[in-house]
């Protein structure tokens, strides 16, 4: 084995699986940058991800090859960086490969000026000339003969890239007064997009996008448009009866190669779950439909049982697609022959019906496998083998549980263990709702250990967040990265769900500090707007392309920080009345107010936040306890709509220094509370109705505000 490179001492779990490798890999840093310079080679930036399958490829292709790798070491500086650990230098060469290529993804693979400046780029190289792509050892070669022999074209193409990194972050011209008909605008440019066969939008490679859907159903709530429904309602039974969900375990897998969600990308990711949970959860709520509810359970068996430390609380950050570098979703995907050998005859007759077993499957390997997902129902089942649907549901049941039990015993692929602080809130987030809207006191009390080891562990004293709690190995070295905004916005809104759902008045607090915090470091008092990272110290110079500045306000594919930014002023804004908050929340939404349009679906949570702006706040304190309170509660969490909030609270609780400023104001006062008798109070924009205790008159009121609350 070869002596490990300097990424042994690396803390990531992907850099750490490149340790091996004969390319002297450095980490991003100043020691990297200074031996560029000083010796006057470009740099080759790789950035990829432990669960990236292309990355695995040409790791073992490429950067596994004694041939390449001399070439990397003679004529490059060669800088391996996690795309999760370090987004905001992924987002940026991001930007900067795409203007240069039309390409972008992982793994992302760039060509630098000593200074860290991109001057070529793309993403997977095949070794030799291949795919219709040039081979990288012929691609590695030109850049070093360009950059020696062409130095001031490549200088030239450096800063015209770095000008398109700065254009593309300007938003120049899209500064405007933030109206509602902007809403209505990414609403009706998602819907152009949607397939409806198929469910969901655009085509081929097809990704889900939760913000959308969450958008889509809170329109159809306060609407009631069948279009909308038929929107939402067919792209989750879709997704979920396809093959990028799990049918074994739960949980969903990163995206769709094809139109109809049959064969996944196999990796499945932490924020892509709690988002789509939140989408299940929302549609139940809208629908009442059983099966959309059924589906959330099993996310969560699945991140209970795979994304989260029992132990000490928080969730992982992924699921690898591959256990071996020659491995292509083996672990998820079935031979018709192992299908047979682990079941009776029977249920292997139903279970192939259900899931389109067949000696042809969808992975091309010799023998070929199978996706499972769904292709004929139950009842479609017992109808063809004239079976009852409950002896059919049984056989499928027995087939399921014997299927998991075997594909345990398989090799298994990598869980990336490094908690994130972002993403724990985005999942700590989903988790409390999962809670409210299906009765789970245990993911309840999950989220809130999770949240509190956040604030105990991800939370200095000067008030900062750490971007990473915990490290997959234990033998990593720990580092300090500070927190993006993301991880700032996600948490704030995680501490004001955790708020709603414990009436525990120190997470509002938290929330509140870090918010503010938040303002303190990113926000930016000339132009409005979130920028992504802190702003720099006095006489600190960030390396390569970091000092552009970035406002991010697309999903991709997590929420747009700027935009759940605005969303937590907006929310503190409720509970304070603090006018400060609102204005900095409008200021955000006005950045890209004369544009968003054009964003369609990745600006779903700009729209979102357009609606915490532009509709009442709408909140339901329930008072007291017992059945009664739990019979308003109900009815208080039944409707959905992303602008509302419910607190319920037992009398002792309704005091004032028990709750956030407004509320302060007005619930110790109401003689229900001093009287000690149950009711609801439901206020919007400021305004309280009088109390109500008949759980039917509270659900009238409430279906009533989300129709009068509507986009016009």
């Amino acid at each position: 084995m070869s002596t490990p490179n300097s990424l042994s001492k690396s803390s990531s779990a992907y850099l750490r699986s490149a340790m091996h490798q004969p390319i002297q890999w450095q980490e991003w840093g100043e020691e990297a940058f200074e031996q560029a310079q000083r010796e006057n080679k470009p740099i080759l930036l790789d950035i990829g991800a432990v669960w990236c399958h292309w990355c695995h490829v040409m790791d073992r292709e490429s950067y596994d090859n004694p041939e390449i790798a001399r070439i990397v070491n003679e004529r490059f500086i060669p800088i391996k960086v996690d795309r999760d650990e370090r987004p905001e230098i992924d987002s940026r060469y991001q930007i900067a490969v795409s203007a240069m290529s039309g390409q972008g993804g992982w793994p992302l693979t760039a060509f630098l000026t000593p200074e860290g400046k991109p001057f070529y780029g793309g993403t997977y190289f095949p070794p030799e000339d291949h795919y219709g792509r040039p081979g990288f050892k012929r691609m590695l070669v030109a850049m070093a003969d360009a950059y020696r022999e062409k130095h001031g074209d490549v200088v030239e193409q450096a800063s015209l890239v770095e000008s398109a990194i700065s254009r593309a972050e300007s938003f120049a011209g899209a500064k405007a007064g933030f109206s509602p008909a902007t809403v209505d605008a990414i609403l009706q440019s998602t819907l152009q997009m949607f397939d409806a066969e198929h469910g969901g939008f655009g085509s081929a490679p097809k990704f889900p996008h939760p913000a959308a859907l969450d958008l889509i159903i809170d329109q159809y709530v306060r609407s009631g448009d069948r279009n909308l429904r038929r929107v939402f309602v067919t792209t989750l039974e879709k997704m979920a009866r396809g093959g990028v969900y799990d049918q074994l375990a739960g949980g969903f897998h990163r995206y769709s190669v094809d139109q109809r969600w049959i064969v996944p990308h196999f990796e499945k990711m932490c924020y892509d779950n709690s988002e789509l949970l939140k989408n299940y959860l929302h549609a139940y709520q809208a629908t009442g439909v059983e099966f959309f509810a059924a589906v959330a359970r099993d996310i969560i068996r699945w991140m209970d049982g795979w994304l989260s430390d029992r132990e000490r609380a928080g969730f992982y950050a992924s699921q690898d697609a591959d256990f071996s570098m020659n491995d292509d979703g083996d672990y998820f995907t079935w031979t018709l022959a192992e299908a047979q050998e682990v079941l009776t005859p029977e249920e292997a007759q139903v279970a192939c019906l259900h899931y389109d077993i067949n000696e042809i499957g969808e992975i091309d390997h010799h023998p070929a496998k199978n996706v499972l997902f769904v292709r004929a129902s139950i009842e479609e089942i017992a109808h063809r083998l004239e079976r009852t649907p409950t002896e059919v549901q049984t056989l499928l049941d027995s087939a399921k549980e014997k299927m998991y039990a075997a594909r345990l015993k398989r090799p298994t692929p990598f869980v990336d263990k490094t908690v994130y602080t972002g993403w724990n809130a985005l999942a700590i987030s989903a988790y409390l709702e999962a809670a409210k809207v299906l009765a789970l006191d245990g993911a309840r009390r999950f989220a809130l250990r999770s949240l509190d080891r956040i604030l105990g562990e991800g939370r200095q004293k000067t008030g900062e967040l750490a971007h990473v709690l915990a490290y997959s190995d234990p033998d990593a070295s720990p580092r300090q990265i500070p927190g993006g905004l993301d991880d700032y916005a996600f948490t704030a809104a995680a501490c004001l769900d955790a708020y709603e759902a414990s009436a525990d008045l120190s997470y509002f607090e938290f929330a509140r500090r870090i918010a503010d915090t938040m303002l303190d470091l990113f926000f930016d008092p000339v132009s409005g707007g979130f920028f992504d990272t802190a702003r720099t110290a006095p006489g600190e110079k960030p390396l390569g392309v970091l000092a552009t500045r970035r406002k991010p306000f697309q999903d991709s594919p997590t929420p747009a920080g700027n935009a759940v930014a605005a969303i937590v002023l907006l929310r503190l804004h409720a509970y304070t009345n603090d006018p400060s908050y609102q204005q900095k929340a409008e200021q955000t939404l006005q950045v890209l107010a004369g544009a968003a349009g054009q964003y369609g679906r990745f600006a779903a949570t700009y729209a979102i936040a357009g609606l915490h702006f532009s509709q009442p706040h709408t909140q339901v304190v329930v008072l007291g306890k017992g059945d009664i309170s739990e019979r308003l509660c109900q009815e208080a969490v039944g409707p959905f709509s992303l602008t509302k909030s419910v607190l319920k609270l037992d009398f002792n609780e309704a005091v004032a220094q028990n709750l956030p400023p407004l509320l302060s104001e007005t619930i110790p006062q109401l003689p229900e509370v001093r009287e000690r008798r149950t009711a609801a109070i439901l206020c919007s924009g400021f305004r309280c109705q009088p109390p109500v205790s008949e759980p039917e008159k509270l659900g009238r009121l409430l279906r009533e505000a989300m129709l009068t609350n509507r986009v016009a």
